[in-house]
């Protein structure tokens, strides 16, 4: 590591045109090729894929996804004559779309019209599934709909698709990010501005030609459109905690009166060695998605790796040549003046906070320990599943579409299943009405619509509408009956074959896919960081500690989560409709980026003990030097 800091600073220059090379390089092929970037979601060997799979084949019209306009008289009712017309003529409109492949209208003979009269259901089938639907698509729809919106006439749109589309990929998240991170080094630095720039700027510079790969990634495997922000994020907290580590070294080393190259070297030699080894366990962390056989998540998963390699290489190589540049003026004024040769060991406050944990080591733990624990309750009773419209902002027509729809039929409306069945012969027909009658009578079943046969006339579809919402125990319970009481007795006996789909269902499978799943994605990450850390340190005491103090640190983090949404404790901070399930893929990113982040931090830590231990041998000093 001495070698190459020294090679880097020496030959700066050189790196940082390579690194600019690398940036305009892959910014101009990324952007001669453009993205292809998917949100193709697929979950093999569910109920809901095959669902999704007869409809497709024998009846296209029904295979996308399902949108819905809710219409609301603000005065009189829909059927009045005036009002109709209007509804019928925006219902022609939408239907000349051309990526809309069917649209059943509130007057049908399923009569979607609430019992006040006042609030319309339509809804319209379009011919891509969830994940595909374009910003563009969405934007059609609802400025086509709304049109028709009058003083009178209230129009909101809701359906999966639309949601997505509208919610925008290019957030402030990252700009956001980058500001905070400048503020926070800023005061961290003790108002050093050039101190604070450097480490963004390494991160910059990494994210920029990680970012343009990501983009030929999309070429290579399916990466969705959240990808690339999750990778900068992610970058952005790793890229500055390895510059800010690796930077503080060196400033302290300056102080101690080294010149400029030896103490980029000594730096890199020591915090740079750390680095590397936090670097590679965030990548195992993020990688071990791999082992959840979700295809979906395997473009998140490799895009964020690829970015935050990029990030610790630049802090390996790009930083030292940039220390090189920038010389003694990372010092304040005054600093620069006041190097006198005498080693820096940390500031008063953290010399003095090492001192009293340690003084009060077994109190301090305990407490510590009984406290996570507390916080880590409430992850014993998650309950998974996937975030509706009614997470959406009260201004977005999907929320109001959502509040109308369950003000005028009930909260299930929102979740609707669909029932798909292959008939193999004329008298499956028969045996699927009795399953009909069979859900329709269910205690938790509001209604059934009126199946519809393909045209090939192999495939029926009817659509079922609980009373309950689509993310309540109520509707999952449902579907668990509907699927494996009601189906199988309706099967047996005959060629028939019913599979429940919808969005509902969806939601609920990839739930158990990735619940049964994380404990081998959870294993796999911690073995591996385990063996790493293992090898780095010589040790098996860090490695178990670290790994342990990580577990319980993310337990915490779920509990926290699943209070404030699934019980509703954050229900008025967060602006909430009502409590939830926790969204199935947000622990296992949480608990992918966390692990390789409070990874990292024990690899700093410990790191800095370690050394200071080799020079004195006395363990209390490089405990309270290490963590100073």
């Amino acid at each position: 590591m001495a070698s190459l800091a020294r090679w880097c600073f020496q030959h700066r220059r050189i790196v940082l045109a390579s690194w600019l090379l690398a940036l305009v390089g892959f910014g101009v092929v990324s952007g001669a090729v453009g993205t292809k970037y998917s949100n193709n979601f697929s979950l093999p060997n569910t109920d809901s894929t095959e669902a999704t799979a007869l409809l497709k084949a024998s009846f296209p019209s029904q295979a996308g996804d399902s949108e819905q306009i809710v219409v609301q008289a603000r005065t009189g009712t829909l059927t009045v004559p005036a009002t109709q017309r209007r509804v019928e003529a925006l219902l022609a409109k939408v239907t000349a779309l051309p990526f809309v492949t069917h649209v059943t209208s509130p007057y049908s003979s399923t009569s979607l019209i609430s019992p006040a009269g006042t609030i319309g259901l339509a809804t319209v089938s379009v011919d891509q599934l969830p994940q595909n639907v374009t910003k563009a698509m969405a934007n059609t729809l609802v400025t086509t709909a709304q049109s028709f919106a009058t003083s009178q006439l209230n129009v909101q749109l809701g359906g999966q698709g639309v949601e997505q589309g509208q919610r925008s990929t290019q957030g402030k998240s990252e700009v956001l990010g980058f500001f905070f991170a400048l503020v926070i080094l800023y005061f961290a630095f003790g108002r050093s501005l050039l101190s604070a720039v450097l480490p963004l700027l390494s991160a910059a510079l990494a994210i920029g030609v990680g970012v343009s790969i990501i983009g030929l990634l999309t070429h290579v495997t399916s990466v969705p459109l959240f990808g690339p922000i999750l990778a900068v994020l992610v970058a952005l907290g790793v890229g500055v905690d390895y510059a800010l580590f690796i930077v503080t070294r060196h400033r302290r080393e300056l102080l101690a009166g080294r010149d400029p190259e030896e103490s980029a070297v000594v730096a890199l030699n020591t915090s740079g060695r750390a680095v590397l080894t936090a670097g590679v366990i965030v990548c195992i962390a993020l990688l071990g998605m791999f082992a959840l056989q979700v295809s979906f998540l395997y473009g998140v998963a490799l895009s964020a790796a690829t970015v935050v390699l990029l990030t610790m290489l630049a802090s390996l190589t790009l930083l030292p040549a940039m220390l090189g540049f920038i010389g003694l003026k990372i010092l304040r004024p005054k600093d620069r003046a006041g190097r006198d040769g005498v080693t820096v060991t940390g500031s008063g406050f953290w010399d003095r906070w090492a001192a009293i944990v340690q003084a009060r080591s077994a109190v301090l733990s305990g407490a510590a320990l009984l406290l996570i624990i507390v916080i880590a309750l409430p992850f014993f009773s998650l309950r998974l599943g996937l975030s509706d419209a009614g997470n959406d902002p009260k201004s977005s027509t999907t929320r109001q579409a959502y509040d109308l729809l369950a003000k005028g039929f009930g909260p299930g409306f929102n979740g609707p299943l669909t029932v798909v069945a292959g008939l193999g012969t004329p008298a499956d027909q028969t045996h699927f009405e009795q399953v009909l009658v069979t859900v329709a009578a269910d205690r938790d079943v509001a209604s059934v619509g009126v199946p519809r046969v393909s045209p090939s006339g192999l495939v029926q579809v009817a659509v079922v509408y609980p009373k309950s919402g689509p993310s309540t125990a109520a509707t999952t319970s449902l579907v668990q009956r509907v699927r494996h009481r009601d189906i199988p007795a309706a099967e047996a006996g005959s060629t028939l074959v019913v599979h429940v789909g919808g969005d509902t269902a969806v939601s609920l499978d990839f739930s158990h896919i990735l619940s049964s799943k994380m404990p081998f994605f959870v294993g796999i990450v911690v073995l591996l960081s385990f063996l790493l850390l293992m090898v780095v340190f010589r040790s098996l005491v860090i490695p178990l500690t670290a790994s342990l103090m990580n577990l319980l640190s993310i337990g915490a983090a779920l509990g926290v989560m699943t209070a404030a949404f699934q019980y509703g404790w954050g229900k008025s901070i967060l602006d909430l409709p009502e409590a939830g399930p926790i969204d199935v893929f947000v622990p296992v990113l949480l608990f992918a980026i966390l692990f390789g982040l409070s990874t990292d931090y024990e690899v700093f830590l410990v790191s800095r003990m370690h050394e200071e231990w080799v020079h004195s041998g006395d363990n209390h000093r490089a405990v309270s030097r290490g963590q100073a």
